[in-house]
């Protein structure tokens, strides 16, 4: 690695998830700097631009990585903020990575490549191991949310007995009473993005804090499994959330307790009742279509197209409850989560594009046109749009 005029002479050291991850030969992530022997006023003088609130973080002036001095820290109050930070001159790289949550995050490198690992971090690499640094890992409720997400980023990992049990009293402590929903959220939607979700929402069960922040939310083995089978056909942080809802009834409360972002709840709330409409509606199809080939009397064709129309009423009305025609994008995310719920749904998912396509088709504009009073044209735009779905 190179130095600038910026850091030249400075003890600075790459930390954490990049030495993490480059020892583990994965792509490379931002990096994170600590500085050793300096002061804020140093920083400041070499050109660095302060960013820090509770500690001194600097901006690199060109590459705009952090750079922060090293520190220890102190439990003060409750909960992830309640601490204070000591930022001397004087504080040892050693001291620095001593505060940090796991030992495979406690690991730093020189400018030179030089690896400082004064808590057998690379070890616990090479054994994949999940093991807290010391007894301050339990001064911070986040540190469960962190070690959870990571179970399920690192799927050969296991977590350290005596780390399953540090988290066990945290929680029996009331410690993560403290954490405030967006961290919650932040480190729960990054698990969800991960490779396998489930094992972070197993270790947070395990250790009983899933009940403790997210009491509406209801763990069944389903539920995990199906986590893990929308993780593996890529779908997006919406659907692995609605699908993490799928069993629980307090849908509403939940997202309000996280403070979920709004694309996440809709979608949390509208896919049950896409899987409630399409599966019945599969096997009502399957009926008609079988009577269509059949019908060899009047009155068996006119139950036949009384189906239809029934059919059709039921679709409009699930495209009009999920704003499918402002919002197709998202129908369709619908029925790709929907699919993956349930796979027979597959069969008829390009029958419900091409459904929606015929509704989008029909020219609302000019249906208005005709109506004679504009109270009319909300019901006659539905029923030309019923009509087009029937033929």
């Amino acid at each position: 690695m190179s130095t600038d005029r910026t850091t030249e002479g400075l003890q600075i050291y790459i930390v954490g998830g990049a030495v993490r991850d480059a020892l583990l030969s994965l792509p490379a992530g931002d990096r994170d700097w600590v500085v050793v022997g300096a002061t804020p006023e140093l920083m400041v003088a070499r050109g660095f631009i302060p960013v820090g609130g509770d500690f001194p973080v600097f901006l690199h002036p060109i590459s705009k990585e952090e750079y922060a001095l090293a520190r220890t820290e102190r439990k003060s109050g409750r909960g992830y903020k309640g601490f204070t930070f000591y930022t001397g001159a004087e504080v040892s790289l050693e001291e620095d990575l001593k505060r940090r949550d796991l030992t495979v995050n406690a690991i730093a490198q020189s400018l030179a490549g030089e690896l400082f690992d004064p808590l057998e971090g690379v070890k616990d690499l090479q054994e994949k191991i999940l093991r807290h640094v010391g007894p301050a890992f339990e001064e911070d409720p986040v540190r469960i949310l962190r070690l959870a997400r990571f179970m399920a980023r690192f799927t050969e990992f296991v977590v350290a007995p005596e780390t399953l049990s540090l988290c066990r009293k945290m929680v029996a402590s009331g410690e993560v009473d403290a954490l405030v929903p967006e961290r919650v959220w932040q480190e729960l939607a990054r698990g969800l993005l991960s490779a396998q979700p489930s094992r972070m929402l197993a270790l947070l069960a395990e250790v009983g804090a899933a009940t403790r922040i997210m009491p509406e939310l209801v763990l069944s083995p389903r539920v995990q499994s199906l986590v893990d089978r929308v993780a593996q056909q890529g779908l997006p942080l919406a659907s692995r959330y609605a699908v993490l809802c799928l069993e629980s009834s307090e849908v509403k409360a939940l997202a309000t307790r996280l403070r979920v972002p709004s694309e996440c709840a809709d979608m949390a709330r509208l896919l049950p009742l896409v899987l409630g409409a399409i599966l019945p509606l599969s096997a009502t199809l399957s009926q008609v279509e079988g009577a269509a080939r059949g019908v060899a009397t009047a009155i068996g064709s006119l139950r036949e197209v009384s189906k239809r129309a029934e059919c059709a009423d039921t679709i409009l009305s699930l495209f009009e409850t999920c704003d499918a025609l402002r919002k197709p994008e998202r129908f369709e995310t619908l029925l790709q989560t929907a699919g993956a719920v349930d796979s027979t749904i597959h069969a008829t998912q390009q029958a419900w594009r091409s459904w929606l396509h015929v509704v989008l088709a029909v020219d609302a504009g000019a249906v208005a046109r005709l109506a004679s009073e504009p109270a009319q044209i909300k019901q006659r735009v539905r029923a030309a749009r019923l009509e087009a779905l029937q033929r």
